[in-house]
């Protein structure tokens, strides 16, 4: 079928030049008549009365739509269209089917062999005029929405690509700055500097920190909805991240006025096999939205457990808690939302649909439970090493 796009611009009848017509009948006058018909109102005819050379013929001359005649000698009708629709090329074409027999069995069989529809011999004009056009249009948009979905996986990867590269090129020069800040505000602390200049730096350490994890999120989302990101499986102390995230985010907790207590988690035991870096990144978007939600003066626990086959990482605050509705909402992609932290703090809602993923990908799960005004505890189930047990 030629010119797509004017089936994509609000038409709604088909333009017979556009399309092409096989008519396959063993007697000549038969296909001389379909093709008076046709051929007045537009359309390109291809005809034959010889069954076994249709399928060459269509592959020289595709065409939108074939007629076929049932009873014909060497390959009847009915042949002819199974091998029609077990050929790649013209699965999807539309065959109408021309029959001297109304009889309820030969119907069946024409369906099942891959008829859209048929017509009984003598037809009428109007009657074929109608039947060819409807299953044109049928096709036309059948065209039409294989054009707009190449087009749309085209946009889509095209946007993910670009995420992907924003994300990545920009994520190692924030990667350095954000090490830089923090030697330097270590530097002025040690150095007895100015209060106000070591607070300066401490906001924009927090500022830079944020940025990072929304681009190192971005990244890993673009990933993950691209099929591109792996699960690297690795034996290793569930300890270590809890210790490294202690270290990450307890000038930023300090800061806000709220401590980070993580005592008995600092000890715990238990060797898991997950993706460190999966890990790390769920942990860190839920110890930064703990802190996000939670006012000056409270405090933010991280606690380690275990729990059947499971080793379970949990970040616990006394921040404003969830409704019963925010919750059902807040793990699906379609429903997701962010809300304002204590100080104002904006987020995009994509670090926890992205924690939710990593975890189910890493073989556990991500739980929620919250109560309004007393806090909410976020709990990611990691598999225990088989070879410890």
């Amino acid at each position: 079928m030629n010119n797509i796009e004017k089936y994509t611009q609000g038409f709604t009848d088909i333009d017979p030049k556009d399309f092409t017509i096989f008519i396959v009948d063993d007697v000549m006058a038969n296909v001389l008549l379909l093709k008076m018909v046709l051929a007045r109102e537009g359309f390109t005819i291809v005809q034959t009365t010889d069954p076994t050379k249709v399928v060459d013929m269509a592959r020289e001359t595709p065409p939108d739509l074939f007629i076929l005649d049932i009873m014909m000698p060497k390959l009847d009708g009915i042949s002819l269209a199974k091998l029609l629709k077990s050929d790649e090329q013209f699965m999807n074409t539309p065959i109408l089917f021309l029959t001297a027999f109304e009889d309820k069995d030969t119907m069946v069989r024409g369906f099942s062999a891959g008829a859209s529809d048929y017509l009984t011999k003598p037809f009428e004009r109007d009657v074929l005029l109608a039947r060819v056009r409807s299953q044109l249009k049928i096709t036309a948009s059948r065209a039409v929405i294989e054009d707009q979905n190449e087009h749309l996986k085209q946009v889509i990867y095209g946007r993910d690509k670009m995420y992907s590269v924003i994300a990545h090129d920009l994520r190692s020069p924030l990667g350095c700055i954000k090490m830089s800040l923090k030697c330097v505000e270590d530097l002025m602390v040690e150095m007895g500097m100015d209060e106000s200049m070591i607070a300066l730096l401490m906001e924009s350490s927090k500022q830079v920190n944020e940025l990072f994890g929304l681009l190192d999120n971005l990244l890993k989302w673009t990933k993950s909805m691209t099929g591109t990101l792996q699960v690297v499986y690795q034996d290793f102390e569930a300890s270590t991240i809890i210790a490294g995230l202690m270290d990450m985010y307890k000038g930023v907790a300090s800061q806000k006025g709220i401590e980070l207590v993580a005592e008995d988690a600092r000890e715990f035991q238990a060797i898991v096999t997950a993706d460190v870096d999966m890990c790390s990144t769920v942990l860190r978007n839920l110890l930064s939205n703990a802190i996000k939600f939670t006012e000056s003066g409270k405090h933010i626990y991280i606690k380690a457990a275990l729990e059947g086959d499971f080793a379970v990482l949990s970040v616990q605050d006394e921040g404003c808690g969830m409704t019963e509705e925010e919750m059902n909402r807040l793990f699906h992609k379609d429903t997701h939302f962010s809300k304002y932290g204590t100080n104002r703090e904006e987020g995009s809602g994509l670090g926890l649909i992205l924690c939710k993923n990593f975890a189910d990908m890493m073989g556990g799960k991500l739980e929620l439970s919250s109560e309004v005004g007393v806090g909410s505890t976020f709990s990611l189930y990691i598999p225990l090493c088989k070879k410890a047990e």
